[in-house]
Formats: structure tokens, C-alpha cells, sequence
């Protein structure tokens, strides 16, 4: 779908001028809209960048739909098709050459109809007359009838001439109607040679033929009747250039896989600019014709070297000598689909004109801007709209637009979250892959975190888990690079999905109307507006009478509940598009590219094992010395010596995966030697990975003690727990030498630890060590705890009462509704119900640090 309000405009400069205007007034617009109605930046940045971009798409496909019509309608008629035409209701540079597009097309056509036309009229027409007069002329000159010598033998010599036009005109018919094929048998060339000369010594020219064979007993491949055809025709055309008395050379000759046939004469020549025209149908030129001819023999000739897959031109003349000269380049064997530049294939020759009635040429289908873009990357097959992945998302985001906003998260995101996952599930055509239906079911386990718990930090780390997980199985990707890609994919779907877009959109209307109805409804809803607020300004009857109807939920809330419609909508559309019709990531086999020698990969790993070793070592010195000689050695305390390394060797661990993966791309495989030094060396290396692994928890572990529990503390641990079972998959990968399974693995096994983090209830555990801490050294931090979300509340409950002011905060609470319903917040609503009047929050709480 595209509007064309651009085409009026003359001037492609000035367009282009326009369309930036539209795209920053839209921005501006909907971005100054949502500042008013206090629509967060997060959330109004997408929506002002997907609206400037449809008002791009919209006005910019008009704009370049005649290019890229053009480009399709010539490559329809450099195959033969001159029917085909362009669009051109633009008044700018592209509109012109559309126009003029057009009219060339016209007269190629035209130029095309007439030739077809002539041959076959011509042909049809003087066949069966010129044979007649052959037949009773022969009979005049055999003496049957009385004759008179001079006078018919001349008649005969004109029969014939006329009889040789009809045969050329016959042959140039079935060039166009694409029936020539090739009867192929052994050629020997001194007989066809002879037997051509032989024929053209007959119509009595007085020239003499000199004809030579280089190796004499040289034999081709090819048709007998077309090459004599060839032949005959060279050599007509020289007889009749060769002065009275003249000799016309004929040569043949091997070249490697190829033949050379040349016949020159010695007559005036042919001037080099008129060398091409000799060869186009009809094109007889007086300084090469002399006066005679039809101006098809040599086109037929080119014909002919054209279908046994050849070449022939005129070349200069002999040092020598003088004349023309024409060289026809053949292979020996002629290739199995020759294909003559003049050919255009058609079911039968052509048979004489029949009046049809004029129809419109058919216009050229231009592709999408989309598809010139993707198509290489992401093609996209014959799909068809869907006019319920439309309609569900559409409902989506009505139905986000009305939960979502001003409301906590709770059971109605998971409402929202769970409808779209359905309409993009639905949607699949991957849905019933067990890997997919996997990832299906881990994405809706993350939902369920925001029902159950009230950490804020947890939920939105499931949901953004949750979103790429989808990716990932719409997608099928099994390599982490297809993996990114999927990821990124899901937005640019809006992109690539927007052909898609306009068919669903004209299923819609039924007649592909799409446009008119999109205008339409956008007239109404502006008319209703203005009118509707204009008459309940005027008058107050008609006010009550509005609002009545329309519910005052104040400016701010339209806006940001038409946001969060718009984005939700848009992202579950998005969605269901990169369902239906998914990129094709890791489909192909990994391309493995080992290097040549052994040391290339070994070498550098046996350094990092050596490094690793070293680590070691240095690891056995600490435990060994205590920590007497750590801080003689190095002048930190142990507290201060964890803390420095910790973030090292967690990027440690990452990087040890990544040279795995690098050597074992690397590495050939050929030998038992060498499948030996991969599982030597790079098992060498996980296994000091494993120890830097428990020397990295054992050191967030002993700074945990010194300085307390925190969220981001938490997180480390698992994520470097969650390394080191990647590790020890990889050692269980690299017994057989084959790990196609590890990355969907890491992804599951990464998702389930994060479910496992949520249903530990995060908060509640640091809580309960720092407690644990607290009774151990005395020491807490009561602000850092009363900051936890509600889902440590069943924790800091088991306090002594003198203590539970410390650590809880019973704030204002707003009254949830059933749609922000949460355990986490409904038991803290419980307690703050119980204890909201005696509660006091204490400053002088023991062990504050």
C-alpha cells in the first residue's frame, strides 16, 4: 500500500525535501504528544520512530515504484517480451523517463509486429504461387511447351530468385517461432564444402572458387542441412561481390576445440562502420549488396552459427588482398541448448494475421523496497496476508492499551503476555518442532514470574529472557550467532513484514481497496473529533452528553494508553510475521576450515594452558601460605585480594569457552593423533577452567561474609556458575568430538537457572543471609534490606519484634485491583494491614554500618 500525493510534484529534489518535512512533523507530532501525555521516553521513542518510518514507506514506494517497475519490464524485454509497460502518473525526472520508457517500448513492440508480420505475410502469400510459376517454366525450358529460349530462361532465373526470397523468409519464421532444433551427426567439412561450391557453380556467376581444408580430413559435429545452408549463403553473397573473373577463397581450418570457416571475395568490401548492419534482417546496403540480394542471407547465416553456438563476422581482408571477408567461429561440438540471440520461443511458426482486438499491455509488477532489501537474506516466499495474526494483534494491543497502563506488574501483564504468545504460536509454522514448543514453555514459565514475584529486577530480567527465547524458537536457531540473529530479526520484522502488510490489508477490504479504507476511517475519526469537541465547547447540554458516552480518564491516560496499543500491537505483529515466515539462520551445515599444520592452533592453546598452570600454582601458594604470606607478599588483606580478581576471572571463564570454540574450528581431525591432541590439550584447559570456576566463587563467597548479600552479588554467582556447567558440557561435547547441541544447551540450561533464581524468591534469600551474617558478626546493612521488594517480607517477619521496624517499611500503599494482583505484594498487603497503626520505623537500630 503506498500513496502517490508526491506525484504532482516536478521535481525529484523537491520530493525528496518533502518526504524528510512528513517523516520530522510526524516525529515531532506523536513525540510532542507523548512528552504532553506523559508517555515514558522507553515506550515513546519506538512509537515516534515506527510512525515516521510508515509515513517514509508510504510516501517513498510511490516514489520509486516506476524504477523499480522499469528494472523488472526491461529485464521482461530483453527476453523478448515488448508488451510489457510501466506506471507513469508521476509529473517529476522519474515520471518522464517512465513515459519515455513507455514509448520506447511501444515502438520496439511495433518494430517487432511489422518484422513478424511481414515474414509470415510474405511467406504465406507467394509460397504456393512462385511454385506453380516454377513448374511451368521448367516445363517452357525442358521444351514440354513451346518455348522461347531467351525469353524464359529469364522468366526462370526471376521464378528462382523469387523462390529463394520465400525460402529465406521461411527460415527467418522459424527463427521466431523458435522451431529450429538441430539434427546432429558427423560432418565431414571437404565434402560439405564441395558440395556447396558444387551447387553455387550452377547459377552460372564467373567467379572461380579456391576451397582449402586445414587438416583435410577434418570432421565436425553438427547440422548437415544448416551448415550447407551456411555455406551456400557465404558463398552467394561472395559470388555475387566478386568482380567477373574473380576468385572467391574459401577456408576451413582447425582451432583447438573449435573450426574456422572464412570466405572472402574480391570485390569492394565492406566499410567497418557497416560491418553489423551487413547481418540485420533486411539489412541490405548498397555497399555491400551491389544492387542484388535480399538482404537475408547473411542474417540467416548468422542464424545458423547462432544455433550451433558460433560466432561470424566480417574480419579485415587479407595484408594482400582486398574484398570481404567473413570468418564463422564453431565449436566442434555444437552445445546441448544453444541459444540464438533472435530466438523467441513459441509453440508453432507464424501463421498469417488474424485481427485480434487491441487489449491493454500488461503492466510490469515492481518488486518491494523490502524484498530488494531482504530478499538475499530473508526471502519471502509466495506468502500470503493473515488475517488473524492481524486480528489477534490488533486485540493484543487493545487489550494491553486497557491493562496495562498505571498498573503494576502483576496478573494482568501475564494476561497480556500469555494472549500474545498464543496469537504468535499460532501463527508458527514451526509450532509443532519439539524445540520450539520447548521454548514455548519456557517463556511462559518466565511470565508467571510477574505474578509471583514482586522484585521488579527478576520479572523484567524473565521478560527480556522471556522475548529472546521466543525469537530463538520461532526462529530454530542452533548456533549462538543465530541466535543474535534471531533476536534482531523480531524487530526488523516490522520492516520486512510490511509487503506482507498491505495483502493482509487487502484481505481486509476484499477488493484491495486498502487504501481508500484506511482514509476513510482516519477522516471519520478526525471529523468526530474536531466536531464532537467543537459542539461540547459551544454547548453544555451537548457536553454532558459527551462525556456521558466517553469516560473522562483525563488527556494523559489517552495518550499513553494509544502508545502502548500502537507498541504492543506492533510488537506482536512483528512477531507473528517472523513466525510465519522465519529467516533461514544455521539452516546449512558448519563450514569447517581447518588449518594446515598442527602447531598453528596447538601452540597458542598450550600457551593459554601454561598460563592456566601458572594460575594454578599461584592459587596452591595461597592456600598453602595462608594469609600471612599473602599479605606479606603483596600487601593486600584476604578481603581486599578476592575482591580485586573476582571480575577477572569470571571474563577468564567466558574467554576460555571462545578459544575452545576457536580451536576446534581450527583444528583437523584427520588422525587419531590429532583427534588425541584436541582432547588433551583442550581438556587440559577446561579442567583448570573448572578450578578458576570454584576459586571464583569461593572469592564472591568470602566477600560476601566480609561486606553482605546484594542482588547484583547474587546474579555473578549464577552467572559464573552457569559458565562453569558450560564447561563441563563442553568436556562432555569433546569426547565425541561433536557439540551440535551445546549452544541450544547453554540457551535452556541459562533460562532454567534464571527460573531457578526466581523461584528461590531472590530477595527473601539475601535477606536471609544477610540475617544469617547479622547473628554471626553483629553487622547489617537495615536501609539495604528495607529496600528489598515485598518478596522478602516472610523473611524479615521472623525478626524480633524490636527489630522488624529495622528492616521493613511500611509505605503508603495504593489499593491493587484483581489485574495487579501479586503473592509477593498480597502478603505485604496482608501485614501492612495488621500493623499500619502501630507501626513506627526505627533510626536506632543495632549493627548499622
Amino acid at each position: 500500500m503506498s500513496l502517490r500525493v508526491l506525484d504532482p510534484v516536478r521535481s525529484v529534489k523537491v520530493k525528496l525535501g518533502l518526504l524528510v518535512a512528513a517523516s520530522v512533523v510526524v516525529a515531532v507530532a506523536v513525540a510532542t504528544i507523548g512528552e504532553a501525555g506523559g508517555v515514558p521516553l522507553w515506550l515513546s521513542i519506538p512509537v515516534t520512530v515506527a510512525l515516521a518510518l510508515a509515513v517514509t514507506q508510504l510516501l517513498a514506494v510511490g516514489m520509486t515504484s516506476p524504477l523499480r517497475e522499469m528494472t523488472s519490464a526491461a529485464r521482461r524485454m530483453a527476453s523478448g517480451d515488448h508488451d510489457v509497460r510501466v506506471t507513469a502518473t508521476s509529473r517529476d525526472e522519474v515520471g518522464a523517463l517512465a513515459a519515455a520508457f513507455n514509448r520506447m517500448a511501444e515502438e520496439l513492440a511495433a518494430v517487432d509486429r511489422q518484422r513478424r508480420e511481414l515474414v509470415a505475410n510474405v511467406s504465406h502469400e507467394l509460397r504456393t504461387p512462385l511454385t506453380a510459376l516454377n513448374a511451368l517454366l521448367e516445363n517452357l525450358a525442358d521444351g514440354v511447351a513451346e518455348p522461347d529460349p531467351v525469353t524464359l530462361r529469364a522468366a526462370l532465373d526471376q521464378g528462382e530468385r523469387m523462390a529463394g526470397l520465400v525460402g529465406d523468409l521461411l527460415d527467418l519464421s522459424r527463427v521466431d517461432a523458435g522451431k529450429a532444433p538441430l539434427a546432429r551427426e558427423q560432418v565431414e567439412v571437404r565434402r560439405l564444402l564441395d558440395a556447396a561450391v558444387a551447387e553455387s557453380r550452377v547459377a552460372a556467376r564467373d567467379v572461380t572458387y579456391d576451397v582449402r581444408v586445414d587438416p583435410p580430413d577434418l570432421s565436425v559435429e553438427g547440422d548437415p542441412a544448416r551448415l550447407r545452408q551456411l555455406v551456400a549463403n557465404l558463398l552467394d553473397n561472395a559470388s555475387r561481390h566478386s568482380p567477373p573473373g574473380g576468385t572467391v577463397s574459401v577456408r576451413a581450418r582447425a582451432s583447438g576445440d573449435r573450426w574456422l570457416l572464412e570466405v572472402a571475395d574480391q570485390g569492394p568490401g565492406v566499410a567497418p562502420e557497416h560491418r553489423e548492419r551487413a547481418f540485420e534482417r533486411f539489412g541490405t546496403l548498397s555497399e555491400v549488396d551491389g544492387g542484388g540480394g535480399t538482404g537475408l542471407g547473411l542474417a540467416i547465416a548468422r542464424w545458423v552459427t547462432d544455433l550451433h553456438g558460433g560466432t561470424i563476422r566480417f574480419v579485415d581482408p587479407e595484408p594482400w588482398g582486398s574484398g570481404a571477408r567473413v570468418r564463422a567461429d564453431l565449436p566442434t561440438v555444437p552445445p546441448t541448448s544453444p541459444t540464438p540471440r533472435d530466438e523467441t520461443p513459441m509453440p508453432h511458426p507464424a501463421p498469417p494475421p488474424v485481427a485480434v482486438p487491441p487489449q491493454r499491455p500488461p503492466t510490469a509488477a515492481a518488486p518491494s523496497l523490502t524484498e530488494a532489501t531482504f530478499g538475499d537474506f530473508w526471502p519471502e516466499r509466495g506468502l500470503p496476508g493473515n488475517l488473524r495474526v492481524l486480528l489477534g494483534a490488533l486485540g493484543v494491543g487493545l487489550l494491553a492499551g486497557i491493562v496495562l497502563p498505571y498498573r503494576d506488574l502483576g496478573l494482568g501483564v501475564f494476561v497480556v503476555l500469555v494472549a500474545a504468545g498464543g496469537v504468535v504460536l499460532a501463527a508458527s509454522r514451526n509450532r509443532h518442532d519439539p524445540f520450539t514448543l520447548t521454548c514455548a514453555a519456557l517463556c511462559l514459565a518466565l511470565a508467571s514470574v510477574v505474578v509471583v514475584r514482586d522484585a521488579e529486577w527478576i520479572a523484567v530480567l524473565c521478560l527480556l529472557a522471556g522475548g529472546g527465547l521466543c525469537a530463538v524458537g520461532l526462529v530454530r536457531g542452533r548456533t549462538v550467532p543465530s541466535f543474535v540473529v534471531s533476536v534482531i530479526a523480531w524487530p526488523l520484522a516490522g520492516l520486512r513484514g510490511l509487503p506482507w502488510l498491505g495483502r493482509t490489508f487487502r484481505i481486509v477490504t476484499g477488493l484491495g481497496h486498502s487504501a481508500a479504507l484506511a482514509r476513510t476511517a482516519v477522516l471519520s475519526l478526525v471529523g468526530l473529533a474536531v466536531f464532537a469537541l467543537l459542539f461540547a465547547s459551544a454547548d453544555a447540554l451537548f457536553a454532558e452528553w459527551v462525556g456521558a458516552l466517553v469516560p473522562d480518564r483525563g488527556w494523559d491516560g489517552v495518550a499513553l494508553r494509544l502508545f502502548v496499543t500502537f507498541f504492543v500491537g506492533g510488537v506482536v505483529l512483528a512477531g507473528g510475521y517472523l513466525a510465519l515466515n522465519p529467516p533461514e539462520v544455521g539452516a546449512g551445515p558448519r563450514v569447517q576450515r581447518p588449518v594446515a599444520h598442527r602447531f598453528e592452533w596447538l601452540a597458542p592453546v598450550l600457551v593459554v594452558d601454561a598460563v592456566f598452570v601458572l594460575f594454578l600454582v599461584a592459587q596452591a601458594a595461597v592456600i598453602f601460605g595462608g594469609h600471612d604470606y599473602l599479605e606479606r607478599t603483596t600487601g593486600l588483606t584476604y578481603a581486599e585480594y578476592v575482591h580485586q580478581g573476582f571480575g577477572q576471572l569470571t571474563v577468564a571463564t567466558a574467554l576460555t569457552l571462545l578459544v575452545v570454540w576457536a580451536a576446534t574450528r581450527k583444528a583437523p581431525r584427520e588422525t587419531p593423533a590429532d583427534r588425541a591432541w584436541i582432547r588433551g590439550s583442550l581438556g587440559l584447559l577446561c579442567v583448570a577452567t573448572l578450578v578458576v570456576v570454584a576459586s571464583a566463587l569461593y572469592r564472591m563467597s568470602v566477600y560476601q561474609d566480609a561486606y553482605g548479600f546484594t542482588r547484583l552479588r547474587l546474579l555473578v554467582d549464577v552467572f559464573e556458575g552457569w559458565l562453569g556447567l558450560l564447561v563441563v558440557a563442553t568436556m562432555a561435547g569433546g569426547v565425541a568430538l561433536r557439540a551440535a547441541w551445546l549452544p541450544r544447551f547453554g540457551l535452556v540450561s541459562g533460562v532454567a537457572l534464571l527460573l531457578g533464581i526466581a523461584a528461590l524468591n531472590p530477595d527473601a534469600w539475601i535477606a536471609r543471609q544477610n540475617l544469617d551474617r547479622y547473628e554471626a558478626s553483629g553487622e547489617v546493612d537495615w536501609a539495604y534490606l528495607a529496600g528489598l521488594s515485598d518478596d522478602a517480607l516472610p523473611v524479615l517477619t521472623d525478626l524480633p519484634d524490636d527489630l522488624e521496624e529495622c528492616a521493613i517499611h511500611l509505605a503508603d500503599r495504593p489499593d491493587d485491583d484483581w489485574l495487579e494482583w501479586n503473592l509477593g505484594r498480597a502478603r505485604a498487603a496482608d501485614f501492612a494491614a495488621e500493623h499500619e497503626e502501630t507501626w513506627q520505623h526505627r533510626t536506632d537500630c543495632p549493627g548499622q554500618r
